[in-house]
């Protein structure tokens, strides 16, 4: 068995532990009762000279690390205001000669507070990165005489004197120093307790290492201290890259947070319980909803809605209102409390009902989208070390768990399959995929549908290899998360011309179109056999049906039309491959005319017969 304490550290790092309950709940069904939560991060930017060196300083186009470093923050600013406007962005610098501040710490300077995005902030940081740059010595400043304790004191003290409630909090340090205060092991130790204090309180601090050219960045030499305790067991940084690259993103989608929907047990048997939290990992994303204005003063308008009595318009308040069902021709009404009862079927939570193999879970058994569930220690303490125990013997054995679910109070129970998942990382040590459960709604046997199908007239067997191998030309690596909504992208992208007051709106790349040169390229002589083995000749799909007298309607036309056609047919040959069933009644009775066969009729079926007879097939 994994110690609970190793096991507790190496799980936290999907990141449920520190986040509450989820405010943005998908389930109609369930009503939420946490309070309403903003996320803070602020940007703690290294201002030292080393941070503004390029590799080329004649080269305007390259960008120094403290430039990258804007770039990231901006784009985070324009992605919160679309995902997840009430959260708070701030932006700090350390390093400078000029100070602004509450405490009046030297040499940190509040770049921007601790306030929600706004276009104002976006173009107040774009004029920074593109025009500032030159005059940053002169506004700015750069002094090594800093303290990093009183940098992080600063970032404190923001999230404490916030007038909005701030639920998780993090600090983004930006540096490509990897031993700050070397001569001074007074100001490494009063950083290293205030990284401490951090964490008591609930602050992340994370490092975003930038390494200098043909240098390498060395976290043992200081930042390992700041950044771990000696009881933390994981202790090695990500790549930076990967980070960066994410920062750097464009990411114009609602964001939802990784929060709980509802924190419930997991019965295993008779006194044997685990707390879990159960995730949203997919979720349909929408345009925000309408905002109703008044028409002269612009204010947002309030909705009231009140029920009145048909007869004599006396306003109805709650308790006069009562629930029927018509059965029978008869109008029957409950009491609330009756109706409570009806749909009361339990406690909440998942209940073991024992296990299946993971093969017997087929695919169209999905009725709505999965869920996902992680340990919960705040709920019933040693949950991680039950759970962990519980996803790696059902992953060594291949086995799915059955329960069931009722998922709150006065709801109905659902069969759930709950199919194990392994934690991966990738290249850069990122995690990729968290560990725990997917919760899979199982059908009920009222939700089976039995549909009859027509008879169809069965592909051949040289059909079916030409689409086989058609199938197989055009396979590619799908993901979801490479295709983005194209309609909810133009959307965002001119509401933010809108604000920023661009002069036209970025462009659109609408990645659902398919990339027809590319499957040409590798799939177009495999398409023409299919098409040539399944299709009539000539057939064009998509294309329009010719009307009755129009301009190809000429006897004439027609006539010289099939004789063409039957010339440059080897008949002989079609006939051996079995395709003259895919030739018009025209081109076999021109055929037959050619080749002076006798047909006992003039129907389609005949005329194959007499040819297939004539050429011995």
């Amino acid at each position: 068995m994994i110690p609970q304490v190793g096991v507790k550290k190496e799980m936290a790092d999907f990141g449920f532990a520190n986040f509450g309950d989820d405010d943005d709940n998908e389930e109609e069904e369930f009503t939420f009762q946490g309070v309403t939560q903003r996320d803070g991060l602020i940007f703690l930017i290294d201002c030292s000279k080393s941070m503004f060196d390029k590799d080329d300083e004649d080269n305007e186009e390259e960008e120094s690390h403290f430039q990258l470093c804007l770039r990231c923050a901006q784009t985070t600013l324009q992605n919160k205001i679309i995902s997840s406007d009430k959260d708070l962005v701030g932006i700090v610098f350390y390093g400078t000669e000029k100070s602004q501040n509450p405490s009046d710490f030297k040499h940190v300077y509040v770049y921007q507070g601790l306030e929600q995005p706004g276009a104002e902030r976006i173009l107040e940081l774009e004029n920074l990165i593109d025009d500032g740059m030159k005059s940053f010595e002169k506004d700015f400043g750069h002094n090594t005489a800093y303290s990093l304790n009183d940098a992080l004191w600063t970032c404190q003290n923001m999230f404490a004197n916030s007038s909005q409630k701030v639920g998780f909090k993090r600090i983004m340090l930006f540096t490509n120093n990897d031993n700050p205060h070397a001569g001074a092991p007074q100001l490494q130790r009063q950083a290293k307790t205030k990284a401490g204090d951090l964490k008591e309180t609930g602050i992340e601090l994370e490092l975003m290492h930038l390494q200098k050219p043909n240098e390498s960045f060395e976290v043992d030499k200081f930042y390992k201290d700041l950044l771990y305790s000696a009881d933390d067991d994981f202790t090695e940084l990500a790549n930076p890259a990967e980070r960066l690259e994410e920062l750097l993103t464009r990411v114009r989608s609602k964001d939802h947070k990784k929060r709980a929907l509802r924190r419930i047990p997991l019965t295993l048997g008779p006194g044997l319980e685990l707390g879990v939290g159960v995730y949203t990992l997919v979720r349909p994303c929408y345009k925000p909803t309408a905002v109703k204005l008044s028409r002269n003063t612009n204010e947002e308008l309030k909705t009231h809605s009140k029920t009145y009595l048909r007869e004599t318009g006396e306003v109805l308040m709650p308790q006069d209102l009562k629930k029927a069902q018509t059965y029978g021709g008869k109008r029957i009404s409950f009491e609330n409390d009756e109706i409570n009862q009806i749909k009361n079927f339990g406690e909440t939570g998942f209940k073991l009902m024992g296990f299946k193999p993971s093969s017997l879970l087929k695919k169209y058994y999905h009725v709505k989208p999965a869920q996902f569930i992680y340990p919960d220690e705040t709920t019933i303490t040693g949950s991680t070390t039950l759970f962990t125990a519980l996803l790696k013997k059902s992953l060594e054995r291949d086995v799915t768990a059955i329960c069931k679910y009722i998922s709150g109070k006065n709801f109905p129970p659902r069969f759930v399959a709950l199919v194990p998942q392994e934690e991966e990382f990738d290249k850069q040590n990122v995690q990729i995929s968290p560990p725990g459960f997917h919760v899979i709604y199982l059908p009920f046997a009222d939700d089976f549908r039995k549909v009859k199908f027509e008879e169809q007239p069965k592909a051949g067997s040289e059909q079916v290899e030409k689409a086989k191998e058609m199938i197989k030309k055009m396979k590619f690596t799908f993901n979801s998360e490479n295709f983005e909504n194209p309609s909810l992208q133009k959307y965002w992208r001119n509401i933010e011309a809108l604000a920023l007051d661009r002069t036209a709106p970025e462009e659109v790349e609408d990645f659902t179109l398919p990339d027809d040169e590319r499957m040409l390229k590798r799939a177009g002589e495999a398409i023409d056999n299919f098409k040539d083995m399944v299709f009539p000749s000539g057939y064009e799909p998509g294309a329009k049906k010719r009307k009755a007298g129009g301009a190809t309607g000429n006897a004439a036309a027609k006539k010289a039309k099939t004789a063409d056609a039957s010339a440059s047919i080897d008949v002989k040959k079609e006939a051996e491959e079995g395709r003259l069933g895919k030739l018009t009644v025209a081109v076999l009775k021109e055929i037959v005319k050619k080749e002076k066969i006798t047909a006992s009729g003039t129907k389609k079926a005949d005329l194959i017969d007499a040819i297939n007879d004539h050429f011995g097939v």
